[in-house]
């Protein structure tokens, strides 16, 4: 990943967090996001602490104005993308205990908006930027196929994200794929799962190892990974 501009969404928390962290650690010149501006500096503060090559933008995905921005001043300071990936994510409930005919509007609203529109705006504003090679990764879980009760819209969202990411892949050169970490313990899907370091190094070999076409327009998941790497 040396010298590879990354730019990771969603990235003070959880896998996002987890991913910026690897990417840097990695070599990549790592351009990160997230809504709150203090825990932006604070994770650009951890990561040069560790050497890494990081720029900090506060911006949220639900505002294409800020998503242009954050794409512009990734172009700015490392030139053509070589790395996407489209973490920020919100879950307004509590994983199982959110059945979808008693969900606020207000709710679906905004898991539709951060989830898939956001997805949308990320990959939308960075796909002038991408190098020739970029790679586009969207983190996705079984709940955007299967159906799972208490997961409400949130599982529309991330179904939503899917279909973003394989339209994306239709109608671009470059290589655009989900990513399924399996069961990650993070603020969105509870305390149950993997903590989100341990699956960083899936991103990473999504990112650079795993065979192009194997992700194009598809989901890679942990048995992908563990086959390829074990």
């Amino acid at each position: 990943m040396d010298d590879a501009t990354a730019v990771v969404t969603g990235a003070t928390r959880g896998i996002g967090r987890a991913v910026a962290e690897e990417f840097a650690a990695a070599g990549a010149h790592v351009v990160c996001c997230a809504r709150e501006a203090d825990d932006v500096d604070a994770l650009v503060e951890d990561i040069e602490a560790e050497g890494g090559t990081v720029t900090g933008v506060r911006a949220d995905v639900r505002d294409e104005y800020d998503v242009e921005r954050l794409l512009g001043t990734a172009v700015r300071v490392g030139g053509e993308i070589d790395i996407v990936v489209a973490c920020a994510g919100v879950y307004h409930g509590t994983p199982g205990e959110t059945p979808i005919d008693d969900e606020a509007y207000a709710a679906y609203d905004d898991h539709l908006r951060t989830n898939a529109r956001g997805v949308f705006a990320t990959l939308r504003e960075a796909a002038p930027h991408l190098a020739p090679e970029a790679r586009v990764l969207v983190p996705t879980g079984r709940v955007a196929r299967d159906g799972t009760p208490g997961i409400g819209s949130y599982a529309v969202s991330k179904a939503a994200a899917e279909a973003i990411a394989r339209g994306f892949a239709a109608d671009l050169e470059q290589t655009v794929g989900c990513v399924d970490p399996g069961q990650v313990s993070t603020g969105l899907s509870g305390d149950d799962g993997r903590d989100p370091p341990a699956v960083a190094p899936m991103f990473r070999w999504a990112a650079v190892d795993a065979p192009a076409e194997d992700i194009d327009g598809a989901v890679v998941g942990l048995r992908e990974w563990k086959t390829a790497t074990r």
